[in-house]
């Protein structure tokens, strides 16, 4: 029975019958166009004031989550109650007007008086339906309404495809002027209403000086029943369902009627009907969209007879449909509006968006105006034209609602043409907007128009037609001095070559800039007619526009009138006397007149010409200025400039043609890509061989920042804002620029005042603020405020850049391309934005509904070769593609034009096959304009885009955690065991998978058989020596290598570690699916996630980054009770305290942990005396761990596994934090974090974590000089390893190999150091981990070095260039240059050039990875440093040493922070040497604190052994400076042998050679350094045999001393 019911809702008929009232459904439709029909009836006009500004309020909505939605929700609310009411009191729902409706009674004349009472009855229930209602939050809303009764006349109009009707008469004005009298909660009866009404039954109140009057309440007789009345009136009304009372409308029950489903679909706009069928079809079309508003209205010469004025109004809406037919615009409404009537049309509806929309409309709205302003009876033309963000959607009730547009812009439009009668008139925005010459138009005297507060500048639009406004087609922007052209070198490269050939020689030459809208054409021409500026040179430069098409020879009469001067002419008969002289000799006296119309003069016809045909005359003007021009460049050369050559009109092209063969001239123009196919005259010219056509490429992100830095007027910008607009822009000048006005709109931006970074209090909050500033080429640009201060550019707090909603401006051009696609391709747009900006083609396929893989690959090879996708094969290919935009390049369309039609048109279909074939290789595919995915985002409903997030996150979970290479684990330890966020139940495989033990792979494969495993006590015995046991390790590593390389079992992985790729298209996707399902727990699982796994691939500011959105959601789901997650908020800290760390800070750092540990209940003391007792406990804990008795005990569960984890990572932060600091009490506080790392790794009763905490903890001791116990510990750990289960993992097997030489080379053990990299090396490449590959490398290329084996050194290098090109790993990039940088400075020949390592630091310095990585960077920039003083260029040494000085506050206890700060300290040094030359007075201070930083570096406990000779060499050069002797030799004596013992060949030399010179009698010379740094010679003569290598030694750099002249 149900399904009966529903059965007449689901009929097209039914769906169609609801956009309609009554009138028109069991209407007449056989009659004539345009037909008239009257009757009686009393009519409703109910106003609903307050939903404009609710639009604009949603309109302007900062973020993409709220909008359409939430409007039709909130508006149908209140319209919907409205409707039911009325049609439940028997009324027709005859139109809705945006906020308003028109509702009407229709019964004969006799039944007017009881339908009055009905109708009151009816308005005072709506009343009281808001009463009870609260408005929504911050909404004002007022309903108002006004009746009137009497005689009414139905006019129905339009053509073959669209119908209309209208309801005019006096009973439609008066109801009008009834509501305009009301007041909020007002019922006014219009005087007809009134004298026809019971006036027995009503209670009124007058209105002073009306005839109308207010509606108080009704009063029946006590006997009255109103049921029994409203049954008796129902029965005139010939629709009412009295029978069916489940039914609020008969229509909803019509029966399936062919012939009258065609007949009522023409009142049906064309996008409602193509989504009939659609059950969504409410939702689907509602958004908010930008769009242009033409309102037209028509007043009449005899206004009230319908008869007269029903032809006039049927004339104008055939050519009005006619018109907006051509550019895809709408009629949405036509109504009588204040004694007209009013045509509303709509520029941009879902599927009909176009490009030129504004210039459209308003070409339309002339068209328009100029034809009826001649249609016979209309006696006033007044339009209308507004274009903005507005309401675009059904409005209503299920069983009866329309499609309208609701916002300002609406009224404005409406307004305009109220108050501006008589012309075309639009708002500012279309204004700017048509890109149209400012002289099409005339600005208004502002009017206070009704309803509309400031709608800013009102101009009048004066026609469409080019008219010659000499002096008025010049480039349209100026240059700026201050303001240079960015990012376009290239291009103006090209123009400087062009322009040197045509100078040197006597032919044509043309140059062609093709680019999209934004890309900065306009900029390029205006800095190319500055450059082009000559004495023996003209340049006339224009700017076309798209009228400038559709006029004839437009073009050349611009080009001719500059040349004859006819621009600078004030009056006709000044340029008539000016041609008489230029063309007197040229051109008979009596053809003068052929140029009247072209130069607008007035020379007498002559007979000849007047008997010319218009082509002769032509040809003659053509052949007149070919003789002109050939005359004028024989005095002088012509340049002549054309902006938006595209709009240069055919008959223009065909003489430019004829010009470049016959005269020599330079046409630079710059234009958008054709929309069809060129003419003929077009494509010669591209073709032509002296033709240079330049494709232009988008801007790179460097550029993108200087621009900000630039327009902003700041020094620098937040890394947040420059990944956003970097990304968001594509390089695309314009789409910045919007984005920038985007977020001043919305007030995101805030500037300050710029303090020294060492003035600012480091907290976590300003962790990495303002980092990105302009490159090195704009430092000379003053970027200061009015004050004269340098400001910084912030964000304000909380703002989620990557959720703001895009701009409209840019919003409209994704618009215009998603209503140009199909309705599959559509579809499939929409369903990629909800995945993200990047996604995998195997999740597309499982949300795309009811497509196969044949289609949807079909599908993106169009959108691929449409620029709306681009595909990557993997994630190292994007990431590569995002690191730099395409450049600009020359197209060859001379060579493109040899090929024959058939094999071109054979080719694009191979092309597209191709294309298609490479989607399917493709695993990746990214939307090419964050923009589209934006917008595509925003067209989805709240419920439709839920349940989509939703299937995505249940596909995408299943892969959300660490690749197999790495051991499938979460990349925080047993993370989603200590928190329930899966969508799906686990299958066993899964379970099996995320429970694999955490840290490195366990490789199951035996690599000892079980016989072959020694015991403890025959591997290391006690009385081995020191050698021996050197030898039994190296030797264990060997045999796993040997094993790793023969064995035939599947050991070795078959790809690389894939954690990026799964981190970037499933995990991060995988946590905005969550946070836009309000699952918050479960997003800030991932985040959290995330931010680990950040951490691991050595990114700390994306971790940073992600740890500040998980720190929002900590802040919401800490307000719920039922919400209580130590864990999480613990892990959340400890993962700040790793950022903290890793950035140097270790103050926050340490504040972090300890936060940390808190949480996980092992509090770590803040006193002594809780000091000493909790190192007394652990101490026990430890030694009764160690007892083999104990180590029976059950393994911990999973959720105990995660905190341990967590534990033993903050610890072993811990304890390198304390060894940082020079009070002597912290020593404890370091022992005692590494004892309970310890503790904490055997509670695991993991292998990986005890033995990399028992190596922890041999550190910890030699760094400290405990000799006895980190020998103890380090046994213990390759006990640990020959003892694992199975025999051992190959991974911590690598790992362990790897550590070891870390250690050996921190502790100055260079030769074992070696020893151990190369294996670790062997190692890491079998098993082809790059993360872990590249860190052995760079260990081992400095143990090399300093060992000074050169040979295998550069072997190692090659290795390691050749694994950051394959990877694209810029850390290995940046240490591969900075060992190169070292091989110059101290080794004494050349591998890579000094200037391509400093381009690479230009290049990369902004790199996140480099940037927020302490060490690498302060490496870089001192090394540089070093290199400058060395040639003593003091102020390149100062640019560089002031980059590394606010580096080094950056304290990390790692060796390559070390490495770092010894090569600027080495800097200051060669600085403090010049200071005492110049008998500089601060001298003496700069070495005593220079001598001070040294020796407290070589006192600290983290700075490894390893650095000693270096700092005792620089200590004795200080002290030799300062008069210092006998500390110098002490210094010098210590360093010698430091080195002697490690074996520091490098350090040992210099240091002799030091000594040497010192102490020498022999007068050194001054540019002996600069002398060798001629004469460095390159690895390649070493190689060769050119340049021996012993002899490469004594090309160091020599520290001046002069001790008999020393000033101390």
């Amino acid at each position: 029975m149900a399904t009966r019911e529903e059965e007449p809702q689901d009929r097209a008929i039914v769906r169609i019958a609801a956009h309609l009232p009554d009138l028109v459904v069991y209407g007449d439709f056989s009659q004539e166009l345009p037909s008239l029909d009257s009757f009686d009836g009393v009519l409703m006009f109910v106003d609903i004031s307050g939903f404009t500004a609710m639009t604009e309020k949603f309109s302007t909505a900062m973020y993409m989550d709220r909008g359409a939605e939430q409007l039709v929700e909130i508006l149908n609310y209140y319209i919907s109650a409205i409707v039911e009411k009325v049609l439940m009191f028997g009324g027709d729902i005859l139109k809705f007007a945006g906020d308003a409706l028109l509702a009407l009674w229709k019964v004969e004349r006799k039944q007017l008086k009881n339908i009055i009472t009905v109708v009151i009855k009816c308005s005072l229930e709506i009343h009281g339906l808001f009463e009870a209602k609260e408005a929504e939050e911050g909404l004002d809303i007022r309903v108002k309404i006004g009746l009137a009764a009497g005689h009414i006349s139905m006019l129905v109009f339009g053509d073959d495809t669209r119908n209309y009707f209208l309801v005019m008469g006096q009973a439609v004005d008066d109801v009008r002027l009834a509501q305009n009298m009301a007041r909020m909660n007002d019922v006014i009866l219009s005087p007809n209403c009134w004298q026809l009404c019971d006036r027995s039954m009503i209670e009124i109140e007058r209105i002073p000086d009306q005839r109308a009057v207010k509606v108080n309440f009704l009063k029946p007789p006590p006997s009255f029943n109103f049921e029994e009345f409203f049954t008796k009136c129902m029965t005139f009304m010939d629709y009412y369902p009295g029978e069916h009372k489940n039914f609020l409308r008969l229509a909803c029950i019509l029966d399936s009627d062919p012939k009258l489903e065609m007949s009522l679909q023409k009142y049906v706009m064309e996008n409602i009907s193509k989504q009939i069928d659609d059950k969504q079809l409410g939702g689907y079309l509602s958004e908010l969209r930008p769009v242009t508003i033409v309102f037209v209205n028509l007043m009449f010469k005899e206004q009230d007879k319908a008869e007269v004025i029903g032809s006039a109004i049927q004339d104008a809406c055939v050519h009005i449909t006619s018109v907006l037919k051509v550019f895809r615009g709408e009629i949405n409404k036509v109504f009588m509006f204040d004694k007209g009537c009013s045509f509303l049309c709509v520029f941009g509806f879902p599927g009909e968006k176009a490009p030129d929309e504004v210039s459209h409309a308003l070409e339309s709205a002339v068209d328009i105006f100029d034809f009826c302003s001649q249609v016979h009876k209309i006696h006033t033309v007044s339009i209308g034209v507004a274009s903005g963000i507005v309401f675009c959607g059904i409005v209503g009730h299920t069983v009866r609602h329309e499609y309208t547009v609701i916002g300002q812009k609406v009224n404005i439009a409406a307004r305009m043409m109220m108050y501006y009668p008589g012309i075309v008139t639009c708002d500012s925005v279309t204004y700017s907007g048509s890109n149209l010459p400012a002289y099409f138009f005339k600005e208004l005297p502002k009017k206070a128009m009704k309803g509309v507060g400031d709608s800013g500048p009102v101009y009048q639009c004066l026609g469409l037609n080019e008219k010659v406004m000499f002096g008025m087609a010049y480039l349209i922007c100026n240059r700026n001095e201050g303001y240079p052209l960015l990012g376009r070198d290239k291009e103006i490269r090209y123009f400087m070559r062009t322009m040197k050939e045509f100078l040197m020689s006597n032919c044509s030459r043309i140059l062609m800039y093709e680019g999209l809208f934004g890309y900065g054409k306009s900029q390029i021409l205006m800095e190319i007619e500055y450059l082009a500026q000559g004495e023996n040179h003209r340049t006339i430069a224009i700017a076309l526009t798209k009228i400038s098409f559709h006029q004839n020879f437009y073009t050349i009469q611009i080009l001719m009138a500059n040349v004859l001067g006819l621009d600078t002419c004030k009056h006709y008969k000044e340029r008539q006397s000016n041609l008489q002289n230029r063309v007197k000799m040229l051109l008979d006296e009596k053809f003068h007149c052929l140029l009247n119309d072209i130069f607008h003069v007035q020379f007498p016809i002559s007979r000849e010409i007047s008997r010319m045909s218009t082509l002769r005359k032509q040809k003659q003007l053509e052949a007149l200025f070919m003789k002109i021009l050939e005359q004028t460049v024989r005095e002088e050369r012509i340049i002549f400039i054309i902006d938006e050559a595209q709009f240069v009109d055919v008959a223009s092209w065909t003489f430019i043609e004829k010009l470049v063969r016959t005269v020599p001239i330079f046409i630079i123009m710059s234009l958008s890509p054709f929309t069809g196919l060129p003419c003929a005259a077009a494509s010669a010219i591209m073709k032509n061989r002296n033709t240079t056509y330049i494709t232009l490429g988008p801007m790179q992100p460097s550029d993108i920042r200087n621009k900000v830095c630039l327009d902003l007027n700041v020094r620098s910008i937040p890394k947040e804002l420059d990944t956003y607009l970097v990304e968001a822009s594509c390089g695309i000048p314009f789409y910045c620029e919007e984005l920038l006005k985007n977020l001043d709109h919305h007030r995101v931006l805030l500037f300050q005042q710029m303090e020294s970074e060492e003035k600012t209090k480091v907290t976590w909050n300003n962790l990495f603020k303002n980092f990105i500033k302009p490159t090195e080429e704009f430092k000379a640009f003053s970027l200061r405020n009015e004050e004269g201060n340098e400001e910084v550019c912030t964000l304000v707090s909380g703002v989620r850049l990557k959720n703001l909603s895009p701009p409209a401006s840019l919003k409209e051009i994704s618009l215009v391309q998603l209503d140009s696609m199909s309705l599959s391709h559509q579809m499939l747009v929409r369903c990629a934005a909800i995945i993200g900006l990047t996604f995998t083609t195997e999740l597309l396929f499982e949300i795309l509904p009811c497509w196969n893989m044949k289609m949807m690959i079909k599908a993106l090879a169009t959108l691929v070769e449409l620029n709306i996708f681009y595909c990557f094969r993997n994630g190292k290919d994007l990431r590569l593609a995002l690191k730099q935009n395409a450049t600009s390049f020359e197209v060859h369309y001379r060579s493109l034009s040899l090929k024959p039609s058939e094999e071109m048109a054979h080719g694009e279909e191979e092309e597209l096959q191709e294309l298609e074939g490479e989607v399917i290789e493709c695993h990746i595919i990214r939307f090419s304009r964050p923009i589209m995915q934006k917008t595509a985002y925003e067209l989805w409903l709240k419920d439709q885009k839920k349940a989509m997030h939703l299937k995505c996150a249940r596909f995408l979970e299943e892969n959300a955690h660490k690749c197999d290479h790495c051991g499938s684990g979460d990349f925080i330890p047993y993370h989603h065991f200590t928190v329930d966020i899966r969508l799906n139940t686990l299958d066993m495989d899964a379970v099996k998978k995320m429970t694999k033990p955490q840290g490195c792979q366990a490789k199951e494969e035996i690599i000892f058989p079980k016989s072959e495993v020694p015991k403890r006590s025959e591997l290391f015995p006690e009385n081995l020596s020191p050698e021996e046991i050197k030898d039994k390790i190296l030797g264990f590593f060997d045999v796993i290598i040997t094993r790793l390389r023969t064995v035939e079992e599947d050991i070795i992985p078959l790809e690389s570690c894939q954690c990026e790729e799964t981190l970037e298209i499933v995990i991060l996707p995988l946590a905005q699916h969550f946070l836009a399902l309000g699952e918050n727990n479960k997003a800030l699982y991932y985040f959290l996630e995330i931010a680990a796994a950040y951490l691991i691939l050595g990114d700390n500011y994306m971790a940073y980054l992600y740890l500040n959105e998980g720190e929002k959601l900590l802040k919401t789901l800490r307000q719920k009770k039922s919400w209580s997650r130590t864990f999480e908020s613990a892990t959340f800290y400890s993962l700040k305290g790793q950022v903290c760390f890793n950035m140097g800070q270790m103050v926050l750092a340490k504040k972090m942990l300890r936060k940390a540990l808190k949480l996980f209940n092992r509090v770590f003391p803040y006193n002594l005396i809780s000091l000493f007792l909790q190192t007394h406990v652990e101490k026990n804990r430890h030694f009764h761990s160690l007892n083999p008795q104990s180590q029976e005990s059950s393994p911990p569960g999973k959720k105990r596994l995660a905190q341990l984890y967590r534990q033993t990572t903050c610890f072993s932060l811990l304890w390198r934090i304390y060894s940082l600091n020079y009070f002597f009490h912290y020593k404890y506080y370091g022992h005692l974090a590494a004892v309970m790392q310890v503790n904490s790794a055997l509670e695991t009763q993991n292998d990986f974590q005890i033995i990399n905490a028992y190596l922890d903890y041999s550190l910890y001791h030699q760094l400290a000089g405990c000799q006895g116990m980190w020998f103890k510990y380090e046994m213990m750990a390759m006990e640990q390893i020959v003892h694992l289960p199975k025999g051992g993992a190959i991974e911590i097997v690598a790992y362990v190999a790897g550590r070891l030489a870390y250690i050996k080379y921190t502790m100055g053990h260079l030769d074992l150091a070696i020893e151990l990299g190369s294996r670790a090396h062997k190692l890491w490449s079998l098993l082809r981990n790059p993360n872990k590959h590249h860190l052995v490398l760079c260990r081992l290329c400095k143990s090399l070095f300093l060992k000074s084996r050169y040979k295998q050194l550069i072997q190692v290098l090659g290795w390691l260039w050749d694994l950051s090109v394959a990877e694209e790993h810029v850390f290995s990039k940046a240490f591969f240059y900075f060992v190169c940088l070292d091989i110059m400075l101290y080794s004494g020949f050349v591998y890579r050039t000094f200037e391509e390592c400093v381009e690479f630091i230009y290049q990369n310095e902004d790199n996140r990875i480099l940037k927020f990585q302490s060490g690498i960077l302060l490496g870089l920039y001192s090394c540089v440093a070093i290199w400058y003083a060395r040639l003593q260029e003091w102020d390149e040494f100062h640019v560089f040493s002031s980059r590394a000085k606010h580096l080094v506050s950056q304290r990390t206890p790692t060796v390559l922070y070390y490495e770092g700060v010894v090569r600027y300290l080495e800097g200051q040094v060669l600085y403090l040497q010049k200071q005492i030359e110049e008998q500089s007075e601060t001298a003496q201070d700069s070495g005593v604190e220079l001598l001070k930083n040294l020796e407290s570096l070589v006192a600290q406990n983290t700075t490894g052994p390893i650095f000693y000779p270096r700092l005792y060499h620089l200590m004795a050069y200080v002290c030799i400076l300062m008069g210092d002797g006998e500390n110098c030799d002490l210094f010098l004596k210590t360093a010698l042998r430091l080195s002697e013992t490690q074996g520091n060949m490098l350090e040992k030399c210099w240091l002799n050679m030091s000594q040497e010179w010192w102490y020498s009698t022999s007068e050194g010379t001054e540019d002996h350094w600069l002398q060798t740094v001629l004469s460095l010679p390159s690895w390649e003569k070493i190689t060769t045999g050119k340049v021996n290598i012993h002899d490469v030694h004594k090309n160091k750099f020599l520290m001046r001393v002069n001790i008999l002249d020393n000033p101390f």
